[in-house]
């Protein structure tokens, strides 16, 4: 028997205020998170921070450079590095914190999902093509069954997000679903 937890990535204040894209996915991931909950699925949560002083910033990552240089939105022990709480955080949930694009690097999700005996994966959040798209792909080589719920998503580009899920994604054998 399957076993699933529904993942929803980075909609932390810092990105929940500052890309109306992302906030508006807000109350969305909230019912899906609830409907899980309901299911008996594991509900698990992931934001992304940095160490303020840069030690886990490297010269050679520009993209991780850039996120660095936006300060408190993504530096640790920023209250714009907690969860959005429209999301609705339960005791239940699981908080991960990430380093990297993919929810897997750097952080303990892929021992939490083994320890929890689960095998499937619906991933949701943004952006698409950057949190959602690693963290799919991490979790396909890892040999989980992966979903995305497509309306739990969105990108700052509406092609991009329309590209990935509409083709990239279904032909890379990843499951699209809805919320519902």
């Amino acid at each position: 028997m399957a076993k699933s937890a529904v993942l929803i990535g980075d909609l932390q204040i810092g990105i929940t205020r500052n890309y109306p894209f992302a906030g508006k996915l807000v109350p969305r991931a909230a019912a899906l998170a609830a409907a899980a909950r309901e299911r008996g699925d594991l509900v698990v949560f992931v934001r992304t921070q940095l160490r303020v002083n840069g030690a886990d910033v490297s010269p050679r990552n520009a993209g991780v450079q850039a996120i660095f240089a936006m300060g408190d939105d993504y530096h640790e022990g920023s209250t714009n590095v907690e969860l959005d709480p429209g999301l609705g955080y339960q005791p239940s949930d699981v908080l991960v914190t990430k380093y990297r694009a993919s929810a897997f690097t750097g952080s303990d999700l892929d021992l939490v999902l083994r320890s929890s005996g689960i095998d499937t994966l619906v991933v949701a959040g943004v952006a698409t093509s950057a949190m959602v798209a690693a963290t799919v792909y991490d979790a396909a080589d890892r040999d989980f069954r992966v979903g995305v719920a497509s309306d739990v998503c969105a990108d700052p580009v509406d092609a991009v997000h329309e590209f990935l899920i509409g083709t990239l994604f279904p032909a890379r054998g990843i499951e699209i679903v809805t919320a519902s």
